[in-house]
């Protein structure tokens, strides 16, 4: 029996799944979780925003008001009851002062036959009020999508700075258990080891940092995604070969064609034109005012009269009671009425509410002009700046390169002469900073570069993908 439980115990041990865990991580747990590509992020990021889902609720109310104008023409119905009392003289009902109650109770519509042109303006002017809404959505997700970009460059910039920091660590290890051989040996003196050990305590702390501004960077775009438990979460990074990169280059255009093409389709044009277009929709709704309006009214209802202090008379020729207040049942019957008709209400003077609107609204359009011109050559602007400094990043990128190429032939240099004992672990060191630092910079200077060129495929209408 205790065979049997000791076999099960085996195989539970074999086959029960277990974590991976990373070497270098400790005790700590790492779990292969799926990794996000740059589409994840941006797709997610324009679900979950706030910003975005408060334009989306602004555009619904758009939409809503549209469907409002596009049902002006339908004809409107109200019902009314009126209950009153009367306790002085009533012309109406007596020439003396008679207490009495009154009940009315009817309905009434009304259709829009002319108004001046009024309804087909408000249904114009909500519909690219719509479209204005529906195009600063859009621009909010733009500026998202490079926002996130940003965010996830970060992220990949640091992720590279971790591996050559690790690498730089490696190295120093390495050097150490050497330099300790060089002194076993009596070729250098102990001061040597002592130097090499406390470079590589300041490059463990350096992978320390290199670490937790990664952490930083994920947890920026983590957050930007709105994401509740970002412990878990890392993302995917794509491959950029040389050639990608000089091809990035060479698709570049120039400044004027990218602004043509960003002027006729980038949503931050387009709303300011639909804002003026509503905006000359609006002067007509005011000059509307100006014009009379025509209506076809139908109305219809009955009534209730009780007197108080009357009383019933008899009526001499017939010998008959004539009752003072007829039942309730006949005078609603009786006193029932039906019109139709037509209602022209013509303007004369309204203290010249009409006319100030109309100048506001001229104004309005002006405005609205201003600030269309005022966006195109922002934009323009915007469009020269990040084309030099996609230039600029370009060739900061070769330079990076370069630097690259002459600063580890040196450091392979100093490595053979400080093996050789020719070279002192300060010199030797020196060269390695300098070595690591053009590492640093040619890994930023490529992701500026994919940053500014993802820049210039967005204003030129490009989605934004690795």
């Amino acid at each position: 029996m205790k065979t049997k439980i000791f076999l099960c115990f085996i195989w539970l041990l074999l086959f029960i799944p277990t974590e991976k865990v990373s070497a270098q991580s400790g005790n700590t747990r790492v779990r292969n979780y799926e990794k996000w590509t740059l589409e994840n992020c941006i797709q997610h990021a324009i679900e979950h925003n706030i910003s975005i889902q408060r334009l989306k609720v602004q555009q619904k109310v758009a939409d809503i008001q549209q469907n409002t104008a596009r049902n002006s023409r339908l004809p409107d119905l109200n019902a009314a009851i009126i209950q009153d009392w009367n306790f002085g003289r009533s012309q109406t009902y007596s020439e003396v002062d008679e207490p009495l109650s009154r009940t009315i109770a009817g309905g009434s519509s009304s259709i829009p036959i002319f108004t001046g042109f009024r309804i087909p303006n408000e249904k114009a002017r909500t519909k690219l009020e719509f479209e204005a809404a529906t195009q600063n959505l859009e621009k909010a997700k733009d500026n998202l999508s490079i926002n996130i970009t940003s965010l996830f460059l970060q992220v990949l910039f640091n992720k590279e700075l971790v591996k050559i920091n690790e690498e730089q660590l490696e190295l120093t290890l390495s050097q150490v258990k050497k330099t300790a051989l060089l002194v076993e040996s009596g070729s250098v003196p102990s001061a040597n080891l002592y130097d090499m050990e406390a470079q590589l305590a300041k490059d463990r702390v350096t992978v320390i940092e290199a670490q937790n501004n990664l952490e930083l960077a994920l947890l920026d775009l983590a957050q930007a995604l709105e994401l509740e438990d970002e412990r878990n979460f890392d993302i995917k990074a794509p491959s950029f070969s040389d050639k990608m990169l000089e091809d990035m280059f060479r698709e570049i255009q120039p400044t004027q064609l990218i602004f043509e093409n960003a002027f006729s389709t980038k949503p931050v044009i387009k709303e300011q034109e639909y804002r003026i277009a509503s905006a000359e929709k609006t002067l007509k709704i005011a000059e509307a005012d100006y014009l009379p309006n025509l209506n076809l009214v139908f109305e219809w209802g009955t009534g209730y009269l009780y007197r108080y202090n009357a009383k019933d008379i008899i009526n001499p020729s017939t010998n008959q009671t004539i009752k003072a207040n007829e039942s309730f049942s006949n005078q609603v019957k009786n006193n029932d009425f039906m019109l139709i008709g037509l209602k022209l209400t013509i303007p004369v003077f309204n203290r010249f509410e009409t006319r100030n609107k109309v100048r506001i609204a001229k104004l309005d359009i002006q405005d609205r002009k201003l600030i269309l011109e005022d966006t195109r050559k922002t934009l323009y602007k915007e469009i020269q700046t990040a084309h030099k400094n996609a230039m600029a990043a370009h060739e900061k990128y070769l330079a990076s390169n370069d630097a690259i190429k002459f600063t580890s032939e040196s450091f392979r240099h100093v490595q053979v002469r400080y093996d050789l004992a020719k070279l002192t672990p300060f010199e030797y060191n020196e060269v390695k900073t300098r070595f690591l630092q053009s590492q640093s910079e040619q890994v930023q200077a490529k992701y500026d570069y994919i940053l500014r060129i993802k820049i210039l495929d967005f204003y030129n209408g490009i989605p934004i993908k690795f």
